[in-house]
């Protein structure tokens, strides 16, 4: 991929935009830096900008063409920084405001999901100590507590009873003001990554820990990621054309991630969607992109190709169906 300087210099000069000011900004930093130096590396013009709240000033000062959204967490993949860059006209990568916002929405994005017929565990607002017995009655045990608007597992845990629950509450509360508590559905979990309108090879997740963690997502050595996932040619299809849908129900565009677990059964349920996944060494995109004969240049690239102008009274970037 380094070889095509001639195309990606099309692109003109392109923002790598990182850092932030969520949670997840050591995630959202590594990330772009590897984005950075993969766009470089493949004759890009590319420029890494750590994201403050003067980020409007500098990107209009600087005269970008396009910009990598690398940023994770609020402000940079819930519609934040989206809507800033809709107002500067400036090409972006990734989904557009209003899918950016349902995306990071757990709550919200399940409902959609809901209304759309697809399946997703049970769960329900944990808005103060009452709705504790009610979870208990309604939702049962054990529940995975979430902070709504949090990204790489931060503030989840696991409740078995109801003084778990408190206690998960009361750390899920500490991230956000929003938290819900869904029904734990025992199984294997997988990821299926979307390229365009293109489904790549799903992968299966295994951890000795309760559950696909921060620690295990960035941290521990004993998580292994399974790709080809083990699934037989009809359920990775199932899944794929699920991990699809899901993205669609939300109007999200350019790239992403979907996360399902498969039920004793054999029944796959929608756990959440990331409209700008991680492009870390541990990240599932870049695995994903491997197994269906891609590099990670080749796959940064073709994130940026996605990008194209804001178009008059549309909700988000003007995206090609495929890569």
């Amino acid at each position: 991929m380094s070889g095509n300087r001639g195309e990606t210099r099309g692109f003109g000069r392109v923002a790598v935009l990182m850092g932030g000011w969520s949670a997840e900004r050591p995630v959202s930093l590594e990330s772009g830096a590897a984005v950075l130096a993969a766009l470089r590396r493949c004759g890009v013009d590319a420029h890494g900008i750590d994201v403050g709240r003067d980020v409007m000033i500098r990107l209009a000062a600087a005269h970008f063409d396009r910009a990598f959204i690398a940023l994770h967490g609020r402000g940079g993949e819930d519609g934040v920084i989206q809507g800033a860059l809709e107002v500067l006209g400036l090409p972006y990568t990734g989904s557009g405001v209003l899918a950016s916002a349902l995306g990071m929405d757990k709550r919200r994005s399940k409902m959609v999901w809901q209304a759309a017929g697809l399946a997703t565990p049970a769960s329900r607002l944990l808005a103060g100590e009452p709705d504790l017995e009610t979870v208990a009655q309604e939702v049962g045990f054990p529940v995975m507590v979430k902070p709504v608007h949090e990204g790489s597992s931060i503030g989840m845990g696991r409740a078995d009873d109801l003084e778990a629950l408190r206690r998960a509450w009361e750390t899920a509360r500490r991230y956000d003001a929003e938290v819900i508590a869904e029904r734990w559905v025992q199984g294997a979990e997988y990821t299926v990554a979307v390229l365009g309108r293109r489904v790549l090879p799903a992968i299966r997740l295994e951890t000795p820990r309760d559950f696909y963690d921060y620690e295990a997502k960035y941290q521990a050595s004993s998580t292994r990621y399974l790709c080809p996932c083990g699934l037989e040619a009809e359920a990775e299809a199932e899944v794929g054309a699920l991990a699809l849908a899901a993205f669609d129900a939300v109007g999200a565009s350019g790239w992403g991630r979907v996360d399902f677990i498969r039920d004793g059964a054999g029944r796959f349920w929608l756990l959440e969607i990331n409209t700008v996944p991680g492009m870390t060494g541990h990240s599932l995109v870049p695995m994903a992109a491997r197994a269906a004969g891609m590099d990670f240049d080749e796959l940064v690239v073709r994130v940026l190709a996605t990008a194209s102008g804001p178009m008059p009274g549309a909700g988000g970037p003007a995206l090609e169906s495929d890569v």
